[in-house]
């Protein structure tokens, strides 16, 4: 539909009269202005005004008001019908889609007063003179609504108007605000209003117009002050597509996503980027090649394999993001876009958080499978709860009235018009977006699990059948055959008792170490660097010091298409294994985390890619060429030392200082000496800015000669598992020897005693990690009357361990 004559006819001038009520500059408001121009615009009012002075870089913009809004529905005599229509609807009389269809015919075929066509004119006029576009040509801005209920902290409304970008013109600027106006009332917004209990009639809309940046030649993506999922509030969540970013927001492309460590912001010499993961990003909206409107092109393969920002991109965005959250006191959602001209960042939108940062900072409730099935996809985890039900296939909105209550919904990907079906849903399963796309968003605010990017769920999810939907496993989410049996445990951690013994948790995966920031840990108290290679590298060390010695063509050949994109191969493992350890010292920081060096046996290093060449086949691995034996031997040596990199690197560039180094399965003082020799060679000098290392007392040596290794260490970390098979000779691994297995048997107790005593006599830290003090609470009572200094747990038996601890030490 076209403006009417009349609306385009009026001569209007670049001064820009004063026309208060119907139009305001971005720089004229802020958020006590709410009521007249929204939550969206009034944020981007609040930033303009408060925040450009300190470096914050806005789009310069206007907005129409919500006195304009009623002034075009008072002029064109629509109030009452569409009062009529919402009664009718309200009573059953009629339907959504009938009465939606309605009020917007309504409202797109009435006119502009034209006090609010000259207002809107005359602002764009001047955003074009102040643009200093040649011979005053017109200049391409972004419309959006900015409904009066809508960005609040309370009601995101994820999208529930239209956006409308690249629009050129006067007479397109004014069409682009009547539909913005049509848009309140889509039959999605109407039923986001009706889910919150928001008076249709009550709610007025304000429009945003917003100069474009020319991101269609860059990128764009969106930020989160927190943790999406977990809520953990020290970490700024970026994602990054190319193009426009209605992609990103939409969940049509998986974007590049970006972790950042916020308390380390403010550390000039740190880094802190913990999270960098390259996305497909397989199109871009780009605009149109004349005129207004936009254009989805694909990308080129070397867009595909860039990332969208650089670090210190990356980490300008974080500090902008900071900023934005500390001024409005609270966690906050924001979309940022660079201009592809000049390469400049912009923060275009800056709305509340509204899920995560509405939950309580103290209750926990851990979902927990007890059970296995088949996995049919994975993807991107949102949220941490689990779901069954059986699945109910839709590839087409139009075909969201056979969906099933109750269902676990599988879909290609969804839009606003889909929230009726996903607030009755199980679980949510999608072919494509990410963690900020509107499936992420709105499965949060709902609370309902969902499994976002998988490519293949409609393909390889059959309806009708069975399916658990598991965001409970970290960053990655599965579907699981079947309906698997789960458990859910909550517990308010601030209820929890006191202890003098320091509790710590075991993590291993970085990608599912947010989860536990709300436990009252002491630290991490045991990080296996192995776990993070086997599932974030998994390519063996050396065959990237020496990836001419791999004989396979395929593990060539993956070994290639991992660790493209960096300029050397051993490159891609030190950047990986440092952002990996990073991650999982965040959640505790400052607190130590304690990283325990590489332990695989041969047979394990073998299983990496390219292992098999560097790896020679031992009769007892458990035995063999294993932790400290390998550092220094010249068959290792090469690989130890990226090892030692990727540790600089988290401690020195990224800035996590609070990581201790501990070595594993240490035979002798002598090696000790290798070890820490071979350390000091790749500039990891024990004491030198910090650096604390530990070794794990888990051979009976160890324990004889307490009083040695406490000489050459800052501390000791018993490790049950592998001290009992040794003082037993029991194969911790035989099935058939299982019934002997036991950490509480007294020639073991006895060792552990004794190593509790010789480090305290030596005066260094001891303590414990294992299973051994949650599964028996008598082992917990023997470790608190032996005064150890630390027991390190699992984190999913941290809640019901942390009462059998206090209850031991009430005892003592």
């Amino acid at each position: 539909m076209t403006a009417p004559a009349d609306e385009g006819q009026r001569p209007a001038t670049a001064e820009e009269p004063n026309h208060a009520a119907l139009v305001l500059r971005f720089g004229d408001i802020g958020m006590e202005d709410l009521p007249d121009v929204g939550g969206k615009n009034a944020s981007l009012g609040e930033l303009t005004r408060a925040l450009t002075a300190s470096g914050v870089a806005v789009p310069e913009g206007f907005a129409t008001t919500a006195f304009a809004y009623r002034e075009y529905l008072e002029a064109n005599g629509i109030r009452e019908p569409m009062a009529l229509l919402l009664a009718d609807y309200r009573s059953g009389r009629s339907s959504l889609r009938n009465t939606g269809a309605a009020i917007r015919e309504l409202i797109l075929a009435a006119e502009f007063p034209r006090p609010s066509a000259d207002a809107i004119r005359a602002a764009y006029r001047g955003l074009i003179a102040r643009a200093g576009s040649g011979a005053g040509a017109p200049i391409a801005v972004a419309v959006r609504s900015s409904a009066t209920a809508e960005d609040l902290p309370e009601a995101s409304f994820a999208g529930a108007q239209e956006t409308f970008l690249n629009v050129v013109g006067e007479r397109e600027l004014l069409e682009a605000c009547r539909r913005c106006y049509a848009s309140l009332f889509t039959d999605r917004a109407i039923t986001y209003r009706e889910l919150h209990a928001i008076d249709h009639m009550g709610v007025s809309l304000s429009i945003g117009v917003q100069r474009m940046v020319r991101s269609d030649r860059a990128g764009s993506g969106v930020m989160f002050t927190l943790d999406t999922e977990s809520g953990f509030p020290r970490a700024v969540m970026i994602t990054a597509a190319w193009g426009l970013g209605e992609t990103v927001v939409q969940g049509s492309v998986e974007p590049d996503k970006y972790e950042v460590f916020s308390p380390l912001l403010a550390d000039p010499g740190a880094r802190p980027i913990i999270g960098k993961t390259l996305g497909a990003k397989e199109s871009k909206l780009v605009f149109a090649r004349s005129g207004s409107g936009t254009l989805l092109l694909e990308t080129s393969s070397s867009e595909r394999e860039a990332f969208v920002l650089d670090d210190d991109e990356i980490l300008g965005l974080a500090r902008w993001a900071i900023a934005v959250q500390e001024h409005y006191g609270r966690p906050m959602d924001l979309e940022w876009a660079k201009d592809g001209l000049n390469g400049e960042l912009f923060l275009v939108q800056a709305r509340p958080e509204t899920v995560q940062s509405a939950q309580s900072a103290s209750m926990l409730r851990v979902h927990r499978l007890t059970g296995s099935g088949p996995v049919l996809t994975r993807g991107s985890a949102v949220g941490d709860r689990i779901a069954s039900g059986d699945a109910c296939v839709i590839r087409d909105v139009k075909d969201i009235g056979a969906f099933r209550d109750g269902c676990v919904l599988v879909t290609t990907m969804t839009d606003p018009d889909w929230v009726p079906v996903m607030r009755r849903a199980a679980g949510i399963v999608t072919d494509h977006g990410g963690p900020t796309s509107h499936a992420a968003i709105v499965s949060r605010e709902l609370g309902v699990p969902a499994v976002v990017g998988t490519v293949d769920g409609t393909s390889v999810i059959a309806d009708g059948n069975p399916v658990t939907v598991t965001c409970a496993l970290g960053a990655e989410g599965l579907v699981l055959d079947g309906r698997v049996p789960f458990v859910v445990e909550e517990a308010d951690v601030g209820a929890l008792p006191a202890t003098r013994t320091r509790l710590m948790v075991n993590l291993a995966d970085p990608s599912g170490a947010f989860r536990w920031w709300k436990l009252p840990a002491a630290g991490v108290g045991l990080a296996r660097m192995e776990f993070i290679v086997s599932n974030l590298i998994r390519v063996h060390p050396m065959a990237l010091v020496h990836p001419e010695r791999v004989g396979d063509a395929e593990e060539v050949e993956a070994i290639r298409e991992l660790t493209r994109g960096y300029a050397e191969p051993g490159d891609y493992f030190v950047d990986r294994l440092a952002r990996g350890m990073a991650k999982i010292a965040s959640p505790f920081y400052p607190a130590p985390a304690i990283v325990r060096l590489s332990d695989f046996k041969t047979n394990e290093y073998a299983n990496l890619l390219g292992g098999a060449a560097f790896e020679e086949p031992e009769e007892n691995p458990m035995l063999g060429f294993r932790g400290a034996s390998r550092y220094h031997d010249p068959r290792y040596r090469e690989g130890f030392a990226l090892e030692c990199r990727a540790i600089r690197k988290a401690r020195e560039e990224l800035g996590f200082r609070n990581i201790v180094v501990m070595v594993p399965f240490c035979r002798s003082p002598q090696e000790a000496d290798a070890v820490l020799a071979v350390m000091a060679e790749e500039g990891l000098v024990r004491g030198a800015d910090g650096l604390q290392v530990y070794v794990m007392c888990e051979i009976p040596s160890n324990v004889i000669l307490a009083d040695q290794f406490a000489a050459r260490f800052d501390g000791f970390s018993i490790g049950s598992n592998d001290l009992t098979q040794l003082v037993l000779g029991v194969d911790r691994d035989s099935e058939q020897l299982a019934r002997l297995f036991d950490e509480r048997n007294p020639a073991v107790t006895a060792m552990i005693a004794q190593a509790i005593r010789g480090a305290h006599a030596a005066g260094v830290h001891i303590g414990i990690c294992g299973q051994g003090p949650s599964n028996h609470p008598d082992f917990a009572q023997f470790l608190v009357a032996e005064g150890i200094d630390s027991i390190s747990l699992n984190p999913d038996s941290f809640l019901r361990t942390v009462p059998v601890i206090a209850a031991a030490e009430a005892g003592r």
